[in-house]
Formats: C-alpha cells, structure tokens, sequence
C-alpha cells in the first residue's frame, strides 16, 4: 500500500479536487496546446447551444470537445513524466510521445467528424 493513499472519506475528496486543480493550472500555464484547446471550447460548445439539434446530438458535440481536453491533459502528463525520466533522445521516449501526439490528433478528427456528421 502507497503512504500517499492514506485519506478516506471527505479528505480524500478534497485532497483529490486540489490536485486536479493543480493539474488544470498547471496544464493551462504550461501548455500551449491545452490553452488552445481551451479556446477552441469556449468557441464549440457555447455554439453547439445555438445549434438546431436534438439534446443527445448536442450532448455529442460537447463531450467529443471535452474529450480532446482530457486526451491532451493524458498527453501532457506522459510527456512529462517521459522528460523527468531523462532528456536524453530514446527511441521508446519519441514513441511515447509520439503516441500521446497521435492520440490527440485522433481525439481532433473526432471532433471535426462528428461536427461534420451532426452539421451537414
């Protein structure tokens, strides 16, 4: 058992939601493909509630954008994590960072697909 798993109860959820916070900020400060991708949110998904389409297709809309931000926060850590292992060049650090890349460029088609789809 890990000495950081201590919490229980409420102090765990609040000790959770700081971190995540943290992760946010951090994300948003240090990353300008997040603060991007942020943006292009603030953009989406207030529009897609202008949109005449049925609930479910809006609720499409949203989550395939917020989906992007959650692949690109999974894609930051990875390459984080990567670069405090070591700077030095390694094929399998290229490949992991090379994936994380790939899953966002996927997560970025999805959305323009589905906008497409619901939209034309």
């Amino acid at each position: 058992m890990s000495p950081f798993k201590g919490q229980t109860g409420l102090k765990r959820i609040l000790n959770a939601s700081g971190y995540s916070l943290d992760g946010l900020r951090a994300a948003f400060t240090g990353e300008a493909a997040f603060r991007q991708l942020v943006l292009l949110n603030v953009i989406l998904i207030p529009l897609s509630f202008f949109l005449n389409v049925s609930r479910v297709e809006q609720a499409v809309l949203i989550a395939v954008c917020l989906l992007a931000l959650i692949v690109e926060l999974l894609n930051s850590a990875v390459e984080a994590a990567i670069d405090r292992i070591s700077l030095e060049l390694h094929p399998l650090s290229k490949n992991a960072k090379d994936m994380g890349s790939a899953a966002q460029l996927v997560a970025l088609t999805m959305i323009a697909l589905v906008w497409a789809v619901i939209l034309l």
